[in-house]
């Protein structure tokens, strides 16, 4: 049975994506049931995320999670969640219960390029603070690219050319 089949069995992240040279890091707080059915990040059709990042390195969207991956690499950003695990009926940050989280000061020590986190959302922010308090760097919270977060297409492609200007 898969872990998106019980409302109360534990979901979980996946691993980042990143390499030596990431500079930026974009959290999200964990996968929802789209993501996890198709075992890759942002995978809902109407997430934003993919179309937003796309659109900002001026490269046709591709649904291919090579290139997705590629397209971050080559531009010097990384992607990881900060929850590790949690228990969630639905896809809402709201629902989460249970939460771990994902070990950043590790993934940051290993990564000693990062300089810049942006949160996917509210919900990443706030889990980052909860347990993170100790990480002192520059960061920015961005409009959630989630379906439920009802902003129109434009006010979050905008929100998110912050990050063409950090690199």
């Amino acid at each position: 049975m898969k872990n998106t089949e019980l409302k109360d069995s534990p979901i979980y992240s996946f691993p980042p994506i990143a390499d030596f040279k990431s500079k930026l890091l974009i959290l999200g707080t964990i996968p929802g049931k789209e993501s996890l059915r198709r075992n890759t990040y942002y995978a809902h059709p109407q997430n934003a995320f993919w179309k937003i990042l796309f659109n900002l390195f001026d490269h046709p969207f591709s649904t291919n999670i090579q290139i997705r991956e590629d397209l971050l690499i080559s531009n010097g950003i990384a992607l990881w969640d900060v929850l590790q695990t949690c228990t969630r009926s639905s896809s809402l940050d709201t629902d989460i219960k249970k939460e771990y989280p994902n070990d950043l000061v590790q993934f940051l020590t290993s990564h000693p390029n990062i300089s810049e986190i942006y949160f996917n959302g509210k919900g990443a922010a706030g889990y980052f603070k909860k347990y993170f308090p100790q990480i002192n760097l520059p960061n920015q919270v961005m409009q959630s690219t989630s379906p439920a977060h009802a902003v129109k297409w434009e006010l979050k492609l905008e929100t998110w050319k912050t990050i063409i200007n950090s690199r």
